[in-house]
């Protein structure tokens, strides 16, 4: 065999088992979440308002268990502007 015919089957070779890995890693997480494995109960972390202030700036309303915060991101600084009571219904949710 010539040295170009040895890198090209060294290359297809690496190529191939590159893919064979790749398709087991896709096929095992495949079968964990059939399976139920790695999920979560339930979420405690979400974003319930997000509100754009101008070009940079965003107020996001948060939710943690069954608190609320304020948060504003894309300054130069993210910035909590604190934590809502626990037992205020959520907004536009009441009469």
């Amino acid at each position: 065999m010539t040295e170009t015919a040895s890198l090209i089957t060294a290359g297809l070779t690496a190529a191939a088992a590159l893919l064979a890995v790749l398709a087991a890693l896709l096929l095992a997480g495949r079968a964990a979440r059939a399976a139920g494995i790695g999920q979560r109960l339930g979420r405690r972390l979400s974003i319930e308002e997000s509100l754009q202030l101008d070009g940079r700036r965003r107020l996001l309303l948060l939710r943690c268990d069954d608190r609320r915060l304020l948060l504003v991101t894309g300054g130069a600084q993210d910035v909590s502007l604190g934590w809502l009571p626990a037992g205020e219904p959520p907004p536009g949710s009441g009469p």
